[in-house]
């Protein structure tokens, strides 16, 4: 054997002895549902079934409140999101909110189906559940493009829009959590179904934050461990696959109800600068910008962003 080839087989023997050191420190295998309730469902978390999936929910608040408060996180996200906002608002306010199909503890579809004309259905079943026949519907990122869709296809039954860091149009973004990144390689994102470091969400949520000094322990903990929720991380391959952005931008002009846009000026994923078109196309809307707060500024910053909701609503 010559010393070249001694020298690649012990190279190869050392990356393959650090591709498994690495893959035995990061394995991160799924979790049942009932393994993660105990922690991310206590009370007052429900669960229901809709459209042949069991959706984890919370209902909180005042239940004589004729116009109900719908609110829906964005990708890889849980209805933990809005607790904040919850607590500001419980005391006058019937507030309700859900995982999204494919993420928290509701999980997969059993049909694969990540369309956002699956989620405004899903959106449309919530309401129908509660038999809702008005409701203000309010929607961060991916959730936020789920509210202004279900306010076109229920006309009548969405009295009002928060709109909060939302998607909608072919953004265009400046930073991009690498989990979102990891996603969208194939081959790669397959490894993550079994291997995912607990970093790698850190950086992610990190990355979303206009100060990620308010990022703690706990919140990675939240997201690390829904993310391991079964399914989910297969789910947010087919998500991002199935919706693609600004597929109906163009219908953004069409909402007619009353609106009020929350933004994060150093939002990095979705840039201020497309809160402004949601301002332009909608009219009569109210585009309120945090400069210092990023993608998820009711999170961040739940006083500051529920002072601007709670004003909102108070308007005849």
């Amino acid at each position: 054997m010559t010393r070249g080839v001694r020298i690649v087989g012990a190279v190869a023997a050392a990356l393959a002895l650090l591709v498994a050191g690495y893959v035995a420190l990061n394995w991160a295998p799924d979790r049942t549902v009932e393994e993660l309730s105990a922690r991310w469902a206590a009370p007052p978390s429900e669960f229901i079934e809709l459209n042949g999936l069991v959706v984890h929910v919370r209902d909180e608040g005042r239940r004589d409140d004729p116009v109900p408060i719908v609110l829906l996180h964005g990708t890889s996200d849980s209805l933990h999101t809005w607790s904040g906002w919850v607590r500001a608002l419980e005391q006058d306010r019937r507030i309700i909110r859900v995982d999204m199909p494919g993420f928290g503890l509701t999980g997969p579809t059993p049909d694969g189906d990540y369309s956002i004309e699956a989620y405004t259905g899903f959106a449309i079943a919530v309401l129908d559940h509660y038999g809702l026949d008005h409701s203000v519907l309010g929607g961060n990122s991916f959730g936020g493009w789920v509210a202004w869709e279900t306010a076109l296809a229920a006309p009548g039954r969405v009295d009002a829009l928060v709109l909060v860091d939302a998607a909608g149009y072919a953004f265009e973004s400046r930073s991009v959590p690498i989990g979102f990144r990891v996603a969208k390689i194939p081959v790669l994102n397959r490894l993550v179904d079994s291997v995912l470091p607990r970093s790698l969400v850190e950086s992610s949520v990190r990355s979303v934050y206009g100060n990620p000094s308010r990022v703690t322990p706990g919140l990675v903990d939240r997201y690390y461990e829904l993310t391991l929720r079964e399914g989910n991380r297969a789910a947010l391959v087919q998500r991002f696959s199935q919706a693609p952005l600004g597929l109906h931008e163009s219908r953004i002009r069409d909402v007619r109800v009353p609106t009020l846009i929350l933004w994060g000026g150093r939002d990095g994923l979705i840039p201020v600068e497309y809160g402004g078109l949601f301002n332009r196309d909608i009219a009569g809307s109210e585009l309120v910008v945090f400069d210092d707060l990023g993608h998820v500024p009711q999170e961040e910053d739940p006083a500051r962003t529920v002072a601007a909701v709670k004003s909102f609503l108070a308007t005849p």
